[in-house]
Formats: C-alpha cells, structure tokens, sequence
C-alpha cells in the first residue's frame, strides 16, 4: 500500500467513527439502531474505491470488536458483532468492496441513477441480505418479523443513497479519486 492509499483507508475508518456521533435511534422490535454510520461503506466504496474502501471499513470493525467506541452511541467491544446489528456491520467491508468494484468498472459511463442503483445493490440489498438472517438468528425471531421490523430503515437509507451520490459526485469533481479497472 501507498502512503495515499493508507490514508484513504485511515480517512475513511475515521468518517465511519465519525458518522456514529449522530444520535441512534433503536428500533423495539429488533433492537437494531438507526444510524448515520451505515453512510460510511457507500461513502468509502464510492470515493476511495474497492480495495482502499473494503480495508477501511475493515480496520474500523476490528478497531469496534477491539473494544473502542466508535459505534453510535459509544458502544464498542466483541458484543457488538455478536449482537443483533452485527451482520450488518461484519457486512460493511465487504459492502464498501462491492460499491467501489461497481463504481470503478463503470466509472465511465456513471450517472446519478447508477450510482443510486450501485449505491442500493452494495449498500443496502447486500448488508441487509445478511444482516436480516443475523437479526433472525440472534434475536430468535422468524425471518418474516425481522425483516419487517428492518423495514424501517428503508426510508433513511433511500436519504443516504442520495446524499452519497451527491457527496461522491461532488468530490470526484473536484478530486478525482478513482481509477477505472
């Protein structure tokens, strides 16, 4: 790794410690918070790219499972990826690789509508295709309900999508970041 590369992963662990400042809201039928810090991945994958943006996130959930602080509402520590929410955040690596291995192949030809749909396909269908079985499992409820229940985080992570598209967009105007593979 560059020293750039290196700071792109630093950077982007530290946005992603940085968005769990907003205050979560938890859901009381799953137990799962509502937080700003699911932005983080689609923001890493997006700007820094596959490889920069999957490390990043993944030195940020090693850092979590170390037991800092650094999850919404100051929690940290190993119960933190046993829990409920933990299939989403053991996700959040591999959902910062997939959003930046789309954006780099397409960078391109990307417009507002596909980065929303790589942003969607990465961010959210992916983490919450494991984070929805997680919360079954750990929580011991059926499918059915948790997936109901994490129905309620659709509509804050239709407003992420949005928001990263704009940041992305903004940035790799004024900072090209990525390469095209």
């Amino acid at each position: 790794m560059s020293t750039r590369d290196i700071v792109f992963v630093a950077l982007f662990a530290a946005l992603t410690a940085a968005l769990g400042l907003f205050p979560p809201v938890t859901l009381p039928v799953i137990g799962v918070p509502i937080t700003a810090q699911s932005m983080g991945p689609m923001l890493a994958g997006a700007i820094a790219g596959a490889r920069r943006g999957a490390a990043a996130l993944a030195l940020f959930v090693v850092l979590v499972c170390a037991g800092l602080p650094l999850m919404a509402g100051g929690r940290g520590g190993l119960g933190i990826v046993m829990g409920p929410g933990g299939g989403f955040v053991l996700m959040w690596p591999v959902a910062a690789f997939v959003i930046g291995f789309l954006y780099e192949r397409g960078l391109e030809t990307l417009t507002a509508w596909k980065e929303a749909l790589i942003l969607v396909l990465g961010g959210v269908v992916l983490t919450y295709a494991v984070g929805i079985p997680w919360i079954a499992a750990v929580a011991r409820v059926d499918l059915a309900k948790a997936a109901i229940g994490s129905a309620w985080f659709l509509p804050g992570d239709a407003v992420k999508v949005v928001l990263v598209v704009l940041v992305a967009r903004a940035v790799r105007r004024a900072y090209p970041t990525l390469r095209p593979r």
